[in-house]
């Protein structure tokens, strides 16, 4: 029986061909580079890493996973993107970054493999790229322990979000590469909660991502408009 994974091929080859920049922080993922610091102390600040065991899902080239790690966390990142990777791999030997791993599998296989196995899972800007966004948010679920906490980042769907991230950052701006989101694929903040719910997870704390592309600043503030971020937490 061939299982049906959830990805969009043209998605995972859009990833792929970029994964030889993923930690040139000259290149297109720049700005991920710039935020990843704020969503990393975010999280650590709501739960601290430190001996826990962490799950980044969609784990690309690494940054997020590698970061982690480096706040003491044993964390496994998932893909279904090889090159990325095999660039998230070698940079963790280059890096010498202690108790990080990597593995080509889907979110829904490794729940069934390791249900309720770690103490923190982290899903970002992913959901926006799948065809089924509400089967991550619920195998992400069932992947953490109980009590343990779930994070998603993602862009909300409506006309300032089109504006900003999709027409500013990829068309006018140049931070993205063109083509990177598609509207119809962005969620709305009352749409993931709702999967949330669905999967048995509380929502505990949004936050949103701002940015001045004149100052090349980033912060987190209260509104999700474009940005946003999403802590939950399984029930004890």
């Amino acid at each position: 029986m061939t299982e049906h994974v959830n990805a969009d091929p043209a998605e995972l080859a859009k990833f792929s061909e970029l994964a030889h920049r993923w930690w040139d922080l000259d290149s297109e993922f720049r700005p991920l580079h710039e935020i990843n610091p704020l969503r990393l102390e975010w999280i650590d600040g709501l739960v601290p890493l430190a001996g826990l065991r962490a799950l980044d899902v969609g784990c690309g080239g690494g940054i997020l996973a590698d970061s982690m790690a480096r706040k003491g966390a044993d964390v496994l990142g998932i893909d279904l993107a090889d090159k990325a990777l095999k660039v998230a791999q070698l940079h963790a030997l280059e890096a010498s970054t202690p108790n990080v791993k990597y593995r080509k599998v889907s979110v829904e296989a490794l729940a069934a493999e390791q249900p309720a196995s770690f103490d923190v899972v982290t899903c970002m800007e992913m959901l926006e790229h799948v065809p089924q966004p509400a089967s991550v948010v619920k195998a992400c679920a069932d992947l953490v322990k109980p009590g343990g906490w779930v994070f998603f980042s993602t862009i909300n769907r409506n006309a300032k979000a089109f504006l900003l991230a999709i027409v500013g950052a990829e068309y006018v701006l140049g931070m993205l590469p063109r083509g990177t989101h598609e509207y119809q694929k962005l969620i709305r903040p009352s749409e993931l909660a709702a999967y949330c719910r669905a999967a048995d997870l509380d929502l505990l704390h949004t936050r949103g991502l701002e940015h001045n592309p004149l100052t090349r600043r980033y912060w987190l503030s209260a509104d999700t408009s474009v940005n946003y971020m999403f802590a939950t937490r399984k029930p004890g």
